[in-house]
């Protein structure tokens, strides 16, 4: 059924409707009857309409446009109201004749005419009975012809079968009006106030969503109860359309309503954003894709990167794969792919600024110019990968940030100590929760080029743990053949990190796994001499405390000889951070006392640093007389750099046991056992009597037995202990001495011997045996480093005891 139009439901004579009327009414059986007694006229104006066919009963508006049209409804309107109306077979037909119009048609009255702003005529008709053409009489100047009443067969109304058709009809009707939603819900109650059969059918029928074919079929069909079945046919079908229609909208709905909700949603997160002053989505990707043409990037990487940019615009932003496809997009265009700082390679004024950061290391920036060299002279190599190797508080960080300024490169800095986890070297997949990339390829990005200087700080401080081996993960990371192609979990792809020049810096190398220490250049930085010590507490560690506690060189002034006393009495390490901390509490002592307006000493004299640090804690390391057999020096390494030592020895009456305490290793204790057998066996050559062996027990002891001592390098300092313990002879006076002892009496090297010089130069050491093998790394010191130094070089245990032991016998000697 159409789109219907009720104006009134009250039961109204049409006879009594006039011009002046508000309300249309619906025809009554009465009004029917009336107008079914109404004699039909012999000859009658003839409208043809277009697209409609006006049934009998009821109301339809028209609208005439062409001009015999509205003189024919102007002549009618002016007399006797009543005209016949038929449809067009045409429409299209502008000035229809006979054969272009049906011949059965319906005999309207006018009930209103109504001119229209757009000069149309618009008129409000009734049908009322059907009427046959039978001869045309004038086409002008509008078609009159002669009819005759077109008559209709009336079924019984009270009979069954008629009945249950008009039931059907109304039960048809209601269900086409719920379903259909072009047809107002007040449409029911027209059809509910209908109480005539006939005008029932005819009302339905001008209302169904048919042509104008269909429809004069209907009103041509002489008996009513076929035409009742007829227009029951045409409703069964527009209701079988209907219920299609609303099944295939509901199923599209159900379909719909999610996306339209989502859309909704978005739209007004959109517009939130935007007052926000955030992005959209949208502009978010068109941002990425603006980024993206700036990129240096190959084209295997661009190809990677567009793939997961429509990856993302495929994706509902509402998921959770949304940010992390998002984050990893912002990671690609963050890297700095194939974006390199040019490198400065000026030797003079890199020398100039290593010298200025750092006094002493002269072997260190040696090697590190002929890096650079190197890299000015074939512009492509690929980045070197250097080990800093040595204790603590020597420089070895702070040259990375010299190396990183000479060469005009990026300074990044990664601390390894107690890394336990491979993923934070190669990130994780970026299907987990929270994944992120590796801190390689994170300082890479905050470093925005390819080629910086990179400290791998505390290289030898890596962990295993049961998330893997960090160390492992660093192979690929330090092989200069393969870290062109570094594989990061996050990233899925390889980035290029040959041109990135790599430092690590280590304090132990025996804690390095050995493959990852076979790709590193090892470079040794020892620790200072107690002059390089004050020249770098002068020229560095002074001025800085100084100017970090708002001081200025005028307030507090150090001479050479109290930093020559904060560095012996105070500190024991081979770096500087223990004299730092020293000097920033005598600088924190002096703004003290301008903070408070007291007086204090500008310049510091000895007894100021006395009174501020007080007294001198670190005098054990000097050397001990010579008076007491049995006590000899000894020079070790330690992981804070040199130290001297003393291993004492001492008879007691026995059977011949030895003891060793002063918490020892293994490898110490056997040197022990080493010196004794020897002695043992070459007795008569030393003027002992086998005899005592049997008769005494001995006892080595080496102080500071709370700290923990290894290694073969006290094996000629056992020994020498022993020869004078068992021979009462004094050992030779400042002698200090470091090697290891075979029992075939060879005399092996040892290393570390820098480290040990500088501790022996502290001790007030003057004379020093070494293996002659350890010859070499005497050379490689500076002379300026040795001077007041005596070196004895000896292959044999026999040359370590007459240089060591004197004629002399001790104080107070025993007789064995």
């Amino acid at each position: 059924m159409g789109e219907m139009k009720i104006t009134n439901f009250d039961n109204i004579d049409l006879q009594g409707l006039d011009e002046d009327a508000e309300l249309i009414p619906l025809l009554t059986p009465e009004d029917e009857e009336q107008m079914n007694r109404e004699s039909l006229p012999e000859t009658l104006p003839v409208l043809p309409l277009r697209n409609t066919v006006l049934f009998p009963g009821v109301v339809i508006p028209i609208t005439a446009g062409r001009d015999k049209s509205i003189n024919l409804i102007k002549d009618a309107n002016n007399g006797s109201k009543t005209i016949g109306v038929v449809s067009q077979k045409d429409e299209s037909v502008e000035n229809p004749g006979l054969e272009d119009i049906n011949t059965v048609g319906t005999v309207a009255r006018i009930l209103r005419v109504l001119q229209m702003p757009d000069g149309n005529t618009t008129v409000i008709i009734q049908g009322k009975k059907r009427f046959k053409i039978d001869a045309v009489l004038t086409e002008k100047p509008y078609l009159t012809a002669k009819v005759s009443e077109a008559a209709e067969e009336r079924p019984d109304e009270k009979g069954s079968e008629f009945e249950a058709i008009i039931d059907s009809i109304k039960e048809l009707a209601f269900k086409i009006i719920k379903d259909n939603p072009n047809i107002p819900s007040e449409a029911t109650f027209a059809i509910k106030n209908i109480q005539s059969n006939s005008f029932l059918i005819n009302f339905v029928s001008s209302n169904l969503n048919l042509g104008v074919k269909e429809k004069q079929q209907l009103l041509e069909i002489a008996n009513l109860q076929e035409r009742a079945l007829a227009t029951l046919k045409y409703m069964n079908m527009e209701l079988q359309k209907l219920e299609l229609r609303n099944d295939i909208q509901s199923k599209v709905r159900s379909d719909m309503d999610q996306q339209q909700r989502e859309y909704f949603l978005h739209q007004q997160m959109k517009t939130i954003q935007e007052e926000l002053g955030g992005l959209s989505y949208e502009e978010e990707v068109d941002e990425m894709s603006e980024k993206a043409k700036k990129k240096k990037w190959g084209k295997k990487v661009k190809e990677h990167f567009e793939k997961e940019l429509s990856k993302l615009q495929r994706m509902n932003p509402q998921v959770a794969e949304y940010s992390i496809q998002r984050n990893y997009l912002d990671l690609l265009l963050d890297l700095p792919w194939n974006e390199y700082s040019k490198d400065k390679f000026d030797l003079k004024r890199a020398q100039k600024i290593l010298d200025r950061d750092h006094y002493g290391l002269e072997d260190v920036k040696r090697r590190i110019i002929e890096y650079l060299a190197v890299l000015k002279l074939r512009n492509d190599m690929k980045s070197p990968i250097l080990c800093l190797y040595g204790p603590p508080g020597v420089g070895k960080t702070s040259l990375g940030k010299s190396v990183a300024e000479a060469l005009g490169r990026e300074y990044v800095r990664m601390s390894l100590g107690g890394l336990r986890d491979e993923a934070e070297i190669r990130g994780h997949r970026k299907t987990y929760i929270g994944a992120m990339p590796g801190r390689i390829i994170q300082s890479l990005k905050k470093a925005g080029t390819s080629n910086p200087v990179f400290i791998l700080d505390e290289i030898d401080k890596l962990a295993s743990s049961h998330q893997g081996d960090p160390s492992s993960a660093m192979l690929e990371v330090l092989d200069p053949e393969q870290n062109s192609d570094f594989h990061d979990n996050f990233l899925e792809m390889g980035y290029d990190l040959s041109k990135v020049m790599f430092i690590a810096t280590a304090n132990n190398l025996s804690t390095i796994q050995p493959a990852l220490r076979d790709r590193m250049e090892i470079i040794n930085v020892t620790g200072y001499t107690i002059e390089e010590k004050v020249e770098i507490a002068k020229r560095h560690l002074l001025p800085k405390q100084l100017e970090e506690h708002g001081l200025t060189k005028k307030d507090l002034k150090i001479g050479k000889r109290q930093l020559e006393k904060i560095v012996e009495g105070y500190t024991r390490e081979s770096g500087v951070r223990s004299l730092e901390k020293q000097i920033a509490k005598v600088v924190r002592y002096a703004a003290k006392s301008i903070a408070m307006e007291e007086a204090y000493n500008v310049t510091v004299s000895n007894e100021d640093i006395e009174k501020i640090l007080g007294p001198a804690r670190l005098e054990r390391d000097k050397y001990e007389s010579n008076d007491v057999a049995g006590v000899v020096t000894g020079l070790a390494w330690t992981s804070v750099g040199g130290d001297i030592l003393f291993i004492e020895s001492i008879l007691s009456k026995g059977k011949g046991s030895m003891n060793i305490t002063g918490n020892l290793g293994k490898v110490m204790k056997e040197s022990a056992t080493i010196a004794m057998e020897y002695i043992k066996s070459n007795a008569d050559e030393y003027g002992i009597d086998s005899d005592v062996f049997d008769k005494y027990n001995v006892h080595i002891h080496v102080p500071e037995g709370a700290t923990p001592k290894d290694g073969p390098s006290a094996g000629i300092t056992m020994l020498t202990s022993l020869i004078s313990l068992f021979t009462q002879r004094k050992v030779k006076k400042s002698l200090a001495m470091t090697g290891e002892i075979t029992l075939r009496g060879k005399v092996l090297p040892v290393g570390g011997i820098k480290e040990k010089i500088l501790a022996a130069k502290r001790a007030r050491i003057k004379e020093i045996i070494l293996c002659a093998d350890n010859k070499k790394d005497i050379e490689e010191i500076k002379a300026e480093y040795l001077k007041g130094l005596t070196f004895h070089y000896v292959t044999d245990m026999s040359e370590v005891i007459d240089l060591a032991i004197t004629k002399q016998k001790v104080k107070n000697a025993k007789t064995l």
